[in-house]
């Protein structure tokens, strides 16, 4: 069984779709841990609902590698194996991409490489502008570039001519959950 541990700022929609798999053993893993950098970010909310370890680490006033060592030491705390990006709004550091290399994934609202960069409701609305007539997600390896490690999978949808950015975002965070689930199972397959 793999162990989890998610780093988010947000709601953590995409947390539940894996928190649901794990629960109908559709996913040999637990999720060990939640850590926020938010104090009002849902995220830590939905994980204590589920009975998750949930931690909100503040930023203010530390060096980023001095907040990335603190969430390095709670995910080593909770023998995480594999850090998942859930809306984390942080650039992370170049050591704690070093210290966890090929072991963080995350989550990007687009096909990368477009719209590499961009983030949350910016990507759909830029997609929607560009009258872009596909989008979908992306699950990248993360490393000290922004939203430029392998690639591990992508999931595809229309953009139909009525949608809007709530209505695209909803669609990719629905692919965002599947692709996770996938992309664990891959990691898991990889490490046999």
């Amino acid at each position: 069984m793999i162990r989890l541990g998610v780093l988010g700022s947000t709601n953590g929609t995409d947390l539940q779709a894996i928190l649901d798999a794990v629960s109908a053993g559709e996913l040999d893993a637990a999720v060990a841990v939640v850590i926020s950098n938010r104090t009002g970010a849902y995220i830590l909310e939905r994980a204590e609902i589920n009975n998750v370890p949930a931690f909100f680490i503040s930023r203010k006033g530390k060096k980023r590698e001095e907040f990335d060592g603190e969430i390095t030491a709670v995910l080593k705390e909770h023998g995480v194996d594999l850090v998942l990006l859930i809306g984390f709004m942080r650039i992370l550091s170049p050591e704690f991409c070093r210290v966890w290399q090929d072991r963080i994934l995350n989550v990007h609202p687009s096909l990368l490489p477009k719209y590499a960069g961009g983030m949350d409701i910016n990507v759909h609305e830029e997609v929607l502008k560009n009258k872009d007539t596909e989008t979908g997600c992306t699950i990248h390896f993360v490393n000290d570039v922004v939203d430029a490690g392998p690639i591990l999978i992508q999931k595809k949808c229309n953009v139909d001519p009525d949608d809007t950015v709530d209505s695209l975002k909803t669609k990719v965070q629905t692919l965002e959950g599947e692709a996770f689930i996938e992309a664990i199972k891959l990691t898991q397959l990889k490490d046999t």
